[in-house]
């Protein structure tokens, strides 16, 4: 007699979501993939489902029959620190109940202001933004509960995304598409500090990897990221790949740009710091203990311009 093979059930189905449905498949996983309206373009492999998973309903039926259940959710800005508390008890409790093992897309709000300290997963968690501090409880809820042994939880904190599908990240939607079309590609806060950006395909290995092995359970984890450089050596890396100079503007502090309007740059005016001094994140931990190499910042921006393109080509 064969056993079935587990179901993975990845809630949320943003470019960390719907990458991270992907590479489980690739793995050899049945996966479900949630989000509100269950629907989207057909993935090889994955049953797509519809449910509100910041009600208790909706988690339940969401996570039914998983072992293991992936927070992938986010909201928009200026819904977070109302909503994300919401679904947190809302998923913890479906998951407990189903027995299931949680492993959670994580921020780096909680260390706060770190004024340019490389952020390892020992550091402190200093924030002081509302968001910041909103993300820290919430953490700290999830490893309460691990603790307790309600059920098995790990979280993966991640720096800025960067990669194909990535869109509202501040490399993405609105650098590639300028770079691509001549337009002004804006440039957040001092783009000479160094900055750490999470390639989205190293966000799906990294949170794959910690689903598939309970013995990293009960901690943060840094999903693999590539050693941080400049945003400006970022940016030159397009233009070379480009065979043009960017034309940059300079957003020197918190205003619309692009496809930032103005909602969002008051809710993001708090984590502006984030451009005001070096993000560095340390992700020799999860690299050691399970053998992932993060993908380097070159062939990111080569598959993230590819995807670009084809993106523009396809409106045109």
């Amino acid at each position: 007699m064969t056993i079935a093979p587990a179901l993975h059930t990845v809630l949320g189905s943003g470019p960390a979501g719907t990458t991270l449905a992907t590479e489980l498949v690739r793995r050899g996983h049945p996966v479900r993939l949630v989000d509100r309206s269950g629907s989207g373009p057909a993935i090889e492999g994955v049953e797509r489902y519809a449910a509100d998973v910041a009600t208790s309903e909706g988690a339940r039926a969401a996570v039914a029959g998983a072992a293991v259940v992936y927070h992938c959710v986010n909201v928009g800005y200026h819904l977070q620190v109302e909503v994300m508390p919401k679904i947190q008890e809302a998923v913890l409790g479906a998951a407990e109940q189903e027995g299931a093992r949680l492993v959670v897309l994580d921020t780096l709000y909680p260390y706060g202001e770190t004024h340019g300290a490389v952020m390892t997963e020992d550091s402190p968690w200093n924030a002081t933004t509302r968001k910041g501090r909103m993300r820290a409880e919430l953490d700290a809820r999830y490893l309460a509960a691990h603790r307790e042994g309600r059920l098995s939880v790990v979280l993966g904190r991640s720096a800025d995304f960067v990669g194909p599908g990535v869109l509202s990240s501040t490399l993405g939607g609105a650098v590639f598409p300028a770079a691509l079309t001549g337009q002004p590609v804006p440039a957040l806060g001092d783009i000479d500090l160094p900055h750490s950006y999470t390639y989205i395909g190293d966000v799906a290995a990294g949170l794959a990897t910690l689903g598939e092995h309970p013995e990293g359970d009960g901690r943060v984890w840094h999903l693999p990221t590539a050693p941080a450089c400049t945003t400006r050596q970022v940016l030159a890396l397009v233009e070379e790949r480009i065979g043009r100079p960017l034309e940059l503007t300079l957003i020197a502090e918190p205003r619309p740009f692009g496809p930032f309007d103005e909602a969002f740059m008051a809710e993001y005016a708090e984590m502006f710091y984030q451009h005001t001094e070096a993000q560095i994140v340390d992700s020799s931990a999860i690299e050691r203990e399970f053998g992932l190499t993060p993908t380097p910042l070159e062939e990111a921006v080569d598959t993230t311009l590819g995807w670009y393109g084809e993106l523009l080509a396809a409106h045109h």
